[in-house]
């Protein structure tokens, strides 16, 4: 699995940009990948807050996480239009049968895919070797384009689940 993604981000948004992750359930059809490439294209065309576009961009990767990044040093993102935001995402959760909103389930990197898991059975697949200290895992709990590129894909060992589970880490 090609984990590149960082040359698709627009390097004229700020490192401090704002980054939303909603990882879907489910990995979505071909057909459903690109009506959502088409709806988050169509979404920050018309992202506004208080009538003022907001400097933004969308993606779909990895057919499963869709990212919203806006640049505030363009213009803020208001609690309205951050509303819009969350109502386009519960839009695909509704129109494409997904949940968008589960935090309570991971997503890892393991034999060649994205593979889901639920919080409360991290520490049996770590025991029983489905996932161990250098398994990627995808940190959606980054907040800057800057956490994107350089915190959202990364080892176990160097996560906050670290603390979730006993790891055998050394170092």
């Amino acid at each position: 699995m090609n984990l590149e993604y960082k040359h698709l981000l627009d390097s004229s948004f700020s490192a401090d940009s704002r980054v939303w992750i909603y990882q879907g359930s489910r990995l979505f059809t071909i057909g459903e990948a690109l009506e959502i490439e088409e709806l988050l294209k169509q979404f920050v065309m018309d992202w506004k807050s208080h009538g003022v576009p907001v400097k933004s961009d969308a993606h779909l990767f990895f057919g499963q996480f869709i990212i919203l990044i806006a640049d505030e040093t363009a213009s803020g993102v208001s609690g309205c239009s951050t509303d819009s935001s969350v109502r386009l995402i519960k839009d695909i959760e509704q129109k494409f049968n997904v949940s968008m909103f589960d935090r309570t389930t991971l997503a890892f990197v393991i034999k060649d895919k994205v593979q889901l898991l639920p919080m409360a059975q991290l520490q049996y697949a770590f025991d029983n070797g489905f996932i161990s200290a250098d398994t990627p895992y995808f940190n959606n709990l980054v907040q800057t384009r800057d956490e994107l590129e350089s915190k959202w894909i990364v080892p176990v060992k160097d996560s906050w689940i670290k603390n979730r589970i006993r790891l055998n880490v050394e170092g």
